[in-house]
């Protein structure tokens, strides 16, 4: 008899070094959604097809000010995609704990490395500590943080 032992691991990510980035195009692109008064967020989608048999159709997530950064794109424009993988662990009322993940993008560009007309160079959000409503308590119904 062969036991297996369930083993968790925990990794911790100091700082990451690298820039992230993916270049594929633009699926789908939402309109701008009022969380709460403070903070806003837009989300798109973009087909990458490292293998054109299997396209992958990634969500990315933009916040604050950064919203803006889609208006000058237009679904099927390519796009090369800078972001941040960011995580999130939340505790329902029952105790239990469940783990968020999300894409952060802080740049959108035309393929090739250019800025659309009228869109200003977009900063890497490193030292930006997380919005006040991320830091709220669950609110009625064991509601999802977002």
């Amino acid at each position: 008899m062969v036991l297996h032992k369930k083993t968790t691991f925990v990794i911790s990510i100091i700082k990451l070094s690298m820039s992230l980035s993916i270049i594929g195009s633009i699926l789908e692109i939402s309109e701008v959604q009022q969380i709460k008064e403070s903070f806003k967020k837009r989300e798109f989608v973009v087909e990458y097809a490292d293998n054109p048999s299997y396209p992958e159709f990634i969500k990315f997530e933009l916040i604050q000010d950064k919203c803006a950064l889609l208006d000058a794109f237009k679904q099927g424009d390519k796009v090369n995609v800078h972001f941040n993988l960011k995580g999130r662990k939340w505790t329902d009322r029952e105790g239990k704990v469940v783990y968020f993940n999300s894409l952060q993008a802080w740049r959108v560009e035309a393929e090739g490395g250019s800025q659309p007309n009228n869109t200003p160079e977009a900063a890497p959000l490193e030292g930006i500590s997380e919005p006040e409503w991320s830091n709220d308590e669950p609110s009625g119904g064991g509601d999802l943080p977002f």
